[in-house]
């Protein structure tokens, strides 16, 4: 097959990221995300034979809905492992025992990043489990002393965990783990159009504490990590990306049925080719991935996720480097970006309820029933694996 004039403008055929949603079944039920209403059927995803035929990708992120719900995860970590230089889990940290049995077998060969979405009670009313908080902190920990060292945690910074955020990123320096910030976007993938900033300042307020410590470290690392959220509060504020999009031309992600799509961050989504039916070079120089290109080009939702952004960043390093200057080595204090008057991915003027009121209530603890609607009740011995909604 020959090759579009797109194929010298991505890069190929080096592929630099690739996002492996294993499933769209998740056992949490956050106020930001709606995948766990529109659950996949475990007998339409696709096993290792398919993922055998991906890329050679610098990185992987194996996630889902909840990757540990897959009972061949190990397969298909191992697969991954074969295709991608370095392969990081993402998990919400229910699923203790799973999670000790599969690094105990692959041990530093992969990394994990756990959601955890603010302090104990916060964390739990956001993801609508139990001991959440708990459940991931243990995983964390028993890591830890295993000697696993890619472990660490992150958080969606909304109105509601803006404060927590930065006790969580306080701990996990404490505990010489990483952390990673990200914040309320809408798109199909979460199944929302109403996540929503009733007040960015606590989180802008957050963002600029964390970015100036990080630049205070003495890893690398730490201050292109500054930058990163400096980015998030430049979106905050609903102005145009900082880098260039460049999703679909060395970085892609893959749907549980095996659809290749450029990333989860669209209104709508937009399908290149199906890895279960197609080779992945016949996917990736078709007209259709072109297409799927010219879209992403195009596209005004200036989200700022870290798929996109990390190999951004290295691509075009004098552009982080240059900040890094001003604001590292001669110290110019960081300012809050200004203003924007539209945000292209509706969270600041959108209409319809904040992120906050938008909460599912019946696997919360009765406490929160006194914060927010009425009508629903909670099961006091809900399991979260096993979610049910009681309606009165």
């Amino acid at each position: 097959m020959s090759r579009p004039r797109a194929a010298k403008y991505t890069g190929y055929p080096r592929v630099r990221f690739g996002s492996i949603i294993t499933t769209y079944r998740c056992n949490a039920k956050c106020n930001m995300c709606d995948i766990w209403q529109h659950p996949t059927d475990p007998k339409t995803e696709i096993g290792t034979e398919v993922y055998s035929k991906l890329p050679e990708m610098d990185a992987a992120n194996v996630t889902g809905g909840e990757p540990f719900l897959r009972k061949d995860l190990d397969d298909i970590v191992s697969v991954v492992k074969e295709r991608a230089k370095r392969v990081v889990i993402s998990s919400n940290g229910w699923h203790v025992e799973k999670t000790l049995a599969l690094f105990e077998k692959h041990g530093n060969s992969i990394g994990l990043r756990l959601s955890i979405e603010g302090l104990p009670k916060t964390n739990d009313e956001i993801r609508g489990m139990r001991d959440g908080f708990d459940r991931a902190l243990r995983i964390l920990t028993t890591l830890n002393r295993m000697g696993v060292q890619d472990i660490g945690f992150g958080l969606t910074i909304q109105d509601w965990n803006a404060e927590d955020a930065l006790e969580l990123y306080s701990l996990a320096k404490m505990m010489g783990m990483e952390f990673a910030s990200a914040t309320l976007h809408n798109s199909f993938y979460f199944h929302k159009q109403d996540n929503k900033f009733e007040d960015t300042a606590g989180a802008l307020k957050t963002l600029h504490t964390i970015a100036e410590d990080l630049l205070k470290s003495k890893r690398p690392k730490d201050w292109f990590r500054a930058y990163f959220n400096y980015g998030l509060m430049n979106y905050l504020q609903g102005n145009p990306r900082l880098l260039p999009c460049r999703m679909a031309h060395d970085a892609f992600f893959i749907e549980p049925n095996g659809d290749i799509m450029p990333c989860n961050a669209m209104d709508k989504k937009m399908t290149f080719g199906n890895l279960r039916t197609e080779a992945w070079e016949d996917i990736w120089y078709s007209q259709d991935a072109e297409t799927a290109r010219e879209a992403v080009r195009s596209c005004e939702k200036n989200c700022w996720m870290v798929g996109s952004v990390s190999q951004e960043m290295k691509k075009r390093i004098h552009k982080p480097l240059a900040w890094l200057v001003k604001h590292k080595v001669f110290r110019k204090p960081i300012q809050v970006p200004a203003l924007a008057q539209h945000h292209p991915n509706y969270i600041l003027d959108r209409g319809g309820p904040p992120a906050a009121e938008t909460m599912h209530h019946e696997l919360l603890p009765k406490g929160i029933r006194k914060r927010h609607r009425k009508g629903l009740k909670v099961e006091e011995n809900a399991d979260p694996a096993k979610p049910e909604q009681v309606e009165v």
